[in-house]
């Protein structure tokens, strides 16, 4: 259910000809923050989907501990996104597809597997994974495409 709307935002990106990376995050059942990419738009390394979801999460709740949320994301979190989930103190990260070129939780290397952190987010990948990984590589796909 909250993958579908992160793939939701991942439309969004796509409609804007941004990498279609799509996030929500959740806490009481009910979606607080919500992100896509915004890096071509905005011209800034940082528009990540999760961090505008992390950006409008903490908004919402007026804290910037997201402890007991969970965020879904189209594609495994990087490195950045990663260390912005462990200073939010995120309870729970759900991604769709493995990224073998940047994941930060199993895929490159696993954030989580540092020792002496005080938080550790519990981490569920490959979820709706097919839809998530077809939607990027249709992208680039078409990208490589349009460049000929």
């Amino acid at each position: 259910m909250y993958m579908n709307e992160a793939l939701v935002e991942a439309h969004k990106a796509l409609e804007k000809q941004e990498v279609p990376i799509g996030c929500v995050i959740v806490y009481q059942d009910e979606i607080i923050g919500r992100g896509h990419n915004t890096k071509e738009e905005t011209q800034k390394s940082t528009g990540h989907a999760e961090i505008m979801a992390i950006e409008q999460a903490c908004e919402a709740l007026g804290s910037w501990r997201l402890e007991d949320c969970t965020l879904y994301v189209t594609l495994e979190p990087c490195a950045m996104c990663a260390g912005a989930i462990y200073q939010s103190r995120i309870s729970k990260v759900v991604f769709g597809a493995y990224d073998t070129k940047g994941g930060a939780y199993g895929s490159v290397f696993n954030l989580n597997d540092q020792e002496g952190l005080n938080h550790y987010p519990i981490i569920s990948g490959g979820h709706q994974q097919e839809q998530c990984s077809a939607l990027l590589t249709n992208f680039f796909k078409e990208k490589r495409n349009s460049r000929r």
